[in-house]
């Protein structure tokens, strides 16, 4: 249940009966205190100071009064629907075709409120781990901007989309694998890199696409946030890695490897076309098309925009890193400037709030300028 209120159990709303219990992760290593109290690195210490500038209150900073059409959440043209002006597509009544609308928008906003979860549990596992206590401050920050995007997206999906997914199995064996590794390090690579580098640009497409204003002022906010960490991670990671023997870079290019492909085959969203009715026969032929699909190809290789250039600048970028990402085809993302990219997103989410508080102004002024004109017309002067 999202802050704020709200009666609507979330398993209520699920496609697919989600487990009541809680997930439970067997979690190994160490927790690590230190009592180096002096001035950390200045970078760190800069990227703390932003997150606890930056916080917000999304109650606050977000209208939840603009509507939304679960129908069409997003706002964008159904062709970039995988199976639209195929036989299938033609086939469907408006109404089956209304529900993919709703369902490929629920699973989507489903998935990023999961991620949103593991990235919150993972911050708190490094506060926990790393051995450094600028780390620590800054992981702490996170924490809570990853309980603030957990909370806007829950209410999100309850107050505006009506349905939920459970967790995909691809994302979920991915934080099984980052939250158990007894490395302190892992859930830097694991949520930081991978999954947050995924979202991020996930986000950025649907922020970029959307003609709506709700879902864009809420990716745009996120993004804000999920810049900074992402940077975090690189910074941590950049350290750490220059130090490190060839053995225990493959071993973290291996996890790389298998993650990236865990992600890749997380957007297909099969379990979306299960969900609507179809037959087994036409779940396969609406695969098909999500495996064809020009749109999809060219959305999946932007999601790797902000993960092949950080996996890079960490220093995991080994022929065989390569290969795989050549096999992905993403190689050429390699050459993407992160820093462009994070000071894009603050800007855009800067610009959003400078053209929401002039247009309340201007609703302000008009509102009193109309005070004032009706109090003259009725011969009184106007109430303080």
């Amino acid at each position: 249940m999202y802050v704020g209120g709200g009666s609507v159990s979330t398993h209520e709303l699920y496609t697919i009966p989600a487990e009541l219990s809680t997930w439970n992760v067997e979690m190994a290593g160490a927790a690590r205190f230190t009592w180096e109290y002096d001035d950390g690195r200045d970078r760190m210490l800069a990227l703390y100071q932003k997150g606890k500038d930056k916080q917000w209150d999304s109650v606050k900073r977000i209208d939840w009064d603009i509507e939304v059409d679960p129908y069409d959440v997003l706002g964008i043209p159904d062709q970039t629907i995988a199976i639209y002006g195929t036989p299938l597509w033609e086939r469907m009544s408006d109404r089956q075709r209304k529900d993919v609308r709703l369902h490929n928008a629920a699973w989507q906003f489903s998935q990023f409120l999961h991620g949103e979860q593991g990235a919150m549990i993972c911050s708190a596992r490094i506060v926990e781990s790393v051995p450094d206590l600028d780390s620590k401050f800054y992981a702490a920050t996170q924490t809570m901007d990853e309980a603030r995007h957990a909370e806007t997206y829950a209410r999100f999906l309850q107050e505006k989309i009506g349905l939920a997914y459970p967790i995909n199995t691809h994302l979920k064996a991915l934080l099984d694998s980052t939250l158990s590794d007894s490395r302190w390090d892992m859930p830097y690579l694991g949520m930081q890199v991978l999954i947050e580098g995924l979202a991020l640009a996930a986000f950025g497409v649907m922020r970029d696409i959307t003609t709506k204003p709700l879902p864009k002022q809420i990716l745009a906010y996120v993004m804000q946030d999920e810049a900074r960490h992402v940077a975090f991670g690189r910074m941590a990671l950049r350290d750490y890695y220059r130090n490190l023997s060839e053995t225990e870079l493959r071993e973290r290019e291996d996890f790389v490897i298998e993650g990236c492909y865990l992600m890749r085959d997380r957007l297909r969203g099969k379990e979306t076309w299960e969900n609507l009715g179809l037959s087994k026969q036409e779940v396969a032929e609406a695969m098909e098309c999500v495996d064809r699909s020009q749109y999809l190809q060219l959305f999946r290789s932007l999601l790797f925009s902000r993960i092949v250039p950080c996996v890079k600048d960490i220093g995991l970028w080994s022929p065989r890193l390569q290969e795989a990402y050549a096999d992905m085809g993403v190689l050429d993302m390699a050459g993407q400037s992160l820093d462009a990219l994070m000071g894009q997103d603050e800007e855009i989410a800067e610009r959003l709030d400078a053209e929401r508080f002039a247009q309340e102004e201007a609703e302000r002024h008009a509102e009193v300028t109309e005070t004032i004109r009706a109090a003259g017309e009725s011969g009184s002067e106007p109430r303080a």
